[in-house]
């Protein structure tokens, strides 16, 4: 997609944790981060930190709804809270150098608060996986 990520996300350096958003299918988008060793959510062993990952899945869905905004004419990108991280599994924190794709499907939503779920792979390997609730301004 030709839009820069800074018009879809309100995040900057250097708790900006999503590179682009690669693909938007109906309720589903698909977003992409490379881990570099200027992310604040890398640890000491080289690998992402658990927090990171739900940060990251979190701004796939800002991505996403930032997205849907501008495609409707908004000229900055909505701000998103976390309401609720249900259901969060890490299967293996990713190292330095690995490129993340991340799948956020979009649920119903209510009052301001949608639901998402969101898978994130590094190739064809699941690194975690969560639903949230996500609290639109």
């Amino acid at each position: 997609m030709d839009i820069a990520i800074e018009k879809l996300i309100p995040q900057r350096y250097p708790i900006k944790v999503v590179d682009s958003l690669v693909e938007v299918n109906g309720e589903d988008a698909v977003c992409q981060l490379t881990l570099r060793a200027d992310n604040c959510f890398i640890e000491g062993d080289g690998k992402m930190a658990e927090p990171g990952l739900i940060e990251h899945i979190a701004q796939s869905a800002s991505a996403f709804a930032g997205y849907r905004a501008v495609s409707s004419g908004a000229t900055e990108p909505p701000l998103g809270y976390i309401g609720e991280v249900k259901g969060f599994q890490c299967h293996y924190r990713p190292s330095l150098g690995e490129t993340l794709l991340t799948t956020i499907s979009m649920g119903p939503e209510i009052d301001g608060i949608t639901l998402i779920s969101g898978v994130v792979k590094s190739g064809d390997k699941v690194v975690a996986e969560t639903r949230m609730k996500i609290y639109v301004a």
